[in-house]
């Protein structure tokens, strides 16, 4: 499904993605965690075609991301609510979405019924544009557009990010049953390791842009080694910043 070799992308002087080489399958269901700036977003950006990388190649299928546009019409993503075009209503831009691929209004309606649930009422016949919408709400926007056409390649970036706990429920199923009943591949990332490690049967670990382990995750076996990486990365930090204070107090000219 999708292969990257030798990938990498700078800022500046700083690396953000350094991946010698990484293979996703069909069906996959991926987690990536890791600490902000661990790579995430810009991985993410650089499998769909949205920032150029440095060196390195992502294929989707065989076909390199940033020559072949086949991938893209059964590709679904949402990063963040810049992809929404928030001077419609969602009724207006499902729709939209639904043309893009084809579906008549009658097939977006009937697909629209396997979220009512997460929409909670709060989302169809409100009668405001997408930008006087919450956070959450917009949030579910994006992840059920991302979702209306069925796309065997599914990429969602924080997708637990805004919503109430009833609705990080809610979502974590309708992945799975996505998931199983159409042996699709869903590649999310999230902060919150309980969220992922219930959902995902595989977890990449980034740090500084290379993942550091792949783990096999099976009845979430894989939380109590992600647990002990970000402890361990949190004592890391406490040290260096007492020794960074200290260095401060020596270094500080005595007061007569």
């Amino acid at each position: 499904m999708i292969t990257i070799n030798n990938l990498q992308k700078y800022f500046g002087e700083k690396k953000a993605v350094d991946i010698h080489n990484y293979t996703i399958q069909q069906g996959d269901m991926i987690g990536l965690v890791g600490n902000n700036g661990a790579g995430k977003t810009t991985l993410f950006r650089l499998i769909l075609d949205l920032l150029k990388a440095d060196t390195g190649v992502v294929c989707i299928n065989n076909a390199d991301v940033s020559q072949s546009e086949e991938w893209k019409s059964f590709t679904g993503a949402f990063i963040d609510d810049g992809f929404l075009i928030d001077y419609l209503t969602p009724e207006e831009y499902f729709y939209f979405i639904g043309k893009m691929y084809g579906l008549s209004k009658e097939e977006v309606n009937t697909r629209l019924q396997a979220f009512e649930r997460f929409m909670n009422g709060e989302v169809m016949g409100q009668k405001k544009f997408i930008r006087n919408f919450s956070a959450g709400n917009k949030q579910k926007i994006g992840i059920i557009s991302a979702m209306l056409h069925h796309p065997s390649l599914l990429i969602l970036d924080e997708p637990f990010n805004f919503l109430d706990p009833s609705s990080q429920a809610v979502i974590k199923h309708l992945l799975q049953k996505y998931n199983k009943d159409h042996n699709a591949t869903i590649i999310i990332s999230s902060h919150n390791l309980n969220h992922t490690v219930d959902v995902c049967s595989r977890i990449a670990l980034l740090e500084h842009g290379t993942i550091i382990r792949n783990l096999i995750n099976v009845n979430n076996s894989a939380e109590k080694e992600l647990e002990d990486y970000f402890n361990i990365v949190i004592e890391e930090e406490i040290i260096t910043d007492k020794f960074i204070e200290t260095e401060q107090h020596t270094n500080e000219e005595p007061t007569i």
